[in-house]
C-alpha cells in the first residue's frame, strides 16, 4: 500500500476513534433542565442585573465576530494565494532562504500578520471591558499581557514548526505518521507544562493561606477521594474583576486555582460549591478526557492536512509545489483555521456535558444547593454574563451551561433531595 494508502486508513481508524472516545467518555445522557425551569429562573433573576449583562454582551458581540470574520479572511488570503508563500520567502531571506529560517520566521510572520489585523478588535474588547468595570489593568498592563501572550505562542509556536519541518525532511514519504504522533505528544506534554511553566507567566500564583476555609477545602477533596496539591490562589484583580476558579494539570501538576476575586466577592459556602465543582472535573478526569481527545484530534488534523493539502488545485492556489514545503504554511493554517471553526460547535457541545456533570458533582459533594445557586447569581453578576445567551450563540460557542440551566438544575436537585 502506498503512504498515500495508509494515510487514508490511518484518519479513518483516528477519527472513528476520536468518534468512540467522546460516546464513551463524554456524558450525553445528562440533559439540560427543562426549559420551564429556566425560564422560572430567569424570571428570578433582577431585571436589571440581566438587562446590563445583555448591553454587556450586545456591546462585546459586533468586536468578537468581526475579529473571527477577519482572521478567517486573512487566513484564506494568505494560505489560497500566493501572498502566503511570497512572506514566508521574504521571512528567510536574510538568512539565504535556508529552510529552517523559513519554517520558523515564517511562519511565526503568518501568524503575526493575522494578529496583527485582528489586534484593533482586541483594543475594541478592551475598552469595553473598562467601560463596564471588568478590566482593571489599564492599557499599559494589556499590553504587556499582550506581549508575553505573543512571546510564549511565539516560543511554542517556534519549536512546532522546527519540529514538523524536520520530520518532514527525515521522512519525506512517511512525515505525516511522525508528524501526528508528535503533534499527539505536544498536546499531552502542553497538559503537563503550561499550568507549571505558563500560568505564572500571567499571574502569581501562590498557595491559599492557612486558616478555615483552606482547611475547609482541603477536607473537601479529602473526602472526595481526590489528590489535590494543593489550593492555589491567582492574583487575577490587577486585571480583572470577574471571578472565576479551575482546575489544570494531569497528575503530579494537577492544582485547583481560585482567582483572589473569588475570595473577595464570595462566601465562604460559595468558594466551597466553585471549588466542589472543579473537584469534579479532577475526579471525572476531565483534563486527561479533552488531552485524549485534543490528542487524538491533533494527530487526525495532521494526516487530514497531508491528504487535503496534496490536492493540486489547493497548491496552486497558494503558488506551491508541495505541501511540505515551509512556503505551504500559510496553506497548512488556513485549512486547520476552516477546520477550527467548523469543529468549534462540537467542542463547546462537549464542554458543556463536562461542565454539567461537574455541577452535579459539586451538588452531590456540598449538599447544599442553596449555595450553588447563590454562586451561579453571583458569577452572573460580577461576570455581566447572560444568563439566557442567544440560541444561535450559545450552541455555537458556548462552552458552559448558561446560568438558567445551572441553577435549574440546583433546584432540580433540592426537589429529588426531598430538601
Amino acid at each position: 500500500m502506498s503512504p498515500r494508502g495508509w494515510a487514508v486508513l490511518t484518519l479513518v481508524v483516528l477519527g472513528l476513534t476520536v468518534v468512540l472516545a467522546a460516546l464513551v467518555l463524554i456524558p450525553w445522557q445528562r440533559p439540560p433542565a427543562p426549559r420551564a425551569d429556566q425560564l422560572a429562573a430567569l424570571r428570578d433573576l433582577p431585571t436589571e442585573q440581566v438587562e446590563r449583562a445583555r448591553e454587556f454582551r450586545a456591546a462585546l458581540r459586533p468586536g468578537g465576530w468581526a475579529a473571527l470574520g477577519i482572521g478567517l479572511l486573512v487566513a484564506l488570503a494568505l494560505g489560497l494565494t500566493p501572498l502566503g508563500s511570497r512572506l514566508v520567502e521574504l521571512a528567510g531571506r536574510p538568512f539565504g532562504g535556508h529552510w529552517t529560517a523559513q519554517a520558523i520566521l515564517g511562519g511565526l510572520a503568518v501568524v503575526l500578520v493575522a494578529d496583527l489585523l485582528t489586534l484593533p478588535f482586541a483594543a475594541w474588547r478592551h475598552s469595553v471591558l473598562t467601560r463596564y468595570g471588568l478590566a482593571t489593568n489599564g492599557w499599559g498592563g494589556w499590553a504587556v499581557d499582550l506581549l508575553k501572550s505573543y512571546a510564549v505562542s511565539a516560543v511554542i509556536g517556534a519549536v512546532a514548526l522546527l519540529g514538523f519541518y524536520t520530520v518532514i525532511r527525515l521522512a519525506p514519504r512517511w512525515w505525516w505518521a511522525f508528524g501526528a504522533a508528535g503533534a499527539a505528544t505536544l498536546v499531552v506534554l502542553l497538559s503537563f507544562v503550561l499550568p507549571v511553566l505558563v500560568e505564572p507567566v500571567f499571574n502569581r500564583i501562590s498557595p491559599m493561606e492557612p486558616g478555615p476555609l483552606r482547611t475547609e477545602l482541603m477536607e473537601l477533596a479529602d473526602r472526595d477521594g481526590v489528590p489535590v496539591r494543593d489550593v492555589l490562589v491567582a492574583d487575577a484583580s490587577r486585571r480583572t474583576n470577574a471571578v472565576n476558579a479551575y482546575v489544570s494539570g494531569i497528575g503530579p501538576t494537577r492544582r485547583v486555582v481560585v482567582y483572589d476575586t473569588l475570595l473577595r466577592e464570595a462566601t465562604p459556602a460559595e468558594v466551597k460549591a466553585v471549588v466542589a465543582h472543579e473537584l469534579g472535573h479532577a475526579r471525572d478526569r476531565d483534563v486527561p478526557i479533552f488531552t485524549l481527545t485534543g490528542a487524538l484530534g491533533a494527530a487526525a488534523a495532521v494526516v487530514a492536512l497531508y491528504l487535503i493539502g496534496s490536492w493540486p488545485p489547493l497548491l496552486r492556489m497558494a503558488g506551491v509545489d508541495s505541501v511540505a514545503q515551509p512556503r505551504a504554511f500559510p496553506l497548512l493554517l488556513a485549512l486547520v483555521t476552516v477546520a477550527g471553526l467548523v469543529f468549534t460547535p462540537m467542542q463547546a457541545l462537549m464542554s458543556r456535558r463536562l461542565e454539567a456533570r461537574a455541577d452535579a458533582h459539586a451538588l452531590a459533594l456540598t449538599g447544599d444547593p442553596a449555595a450553588f445557586e447563590a454562586m451561579q447569581r453571583r458569577i452572573s453578576s460580577v461576570n455581566l454574563g447572560d444568563p439566557d445567551p442567544p440560541r444561535w450563540e450559545y450552541l455555537y460557542s458556548a462552552t458552559h451551561p448558561s446560568t438558567v440551566e445551572r441553577i435549574a438544575a440546583a433546584r432540580a436537585y433540592t426537589r429529588e433531595a426531598g430538601r
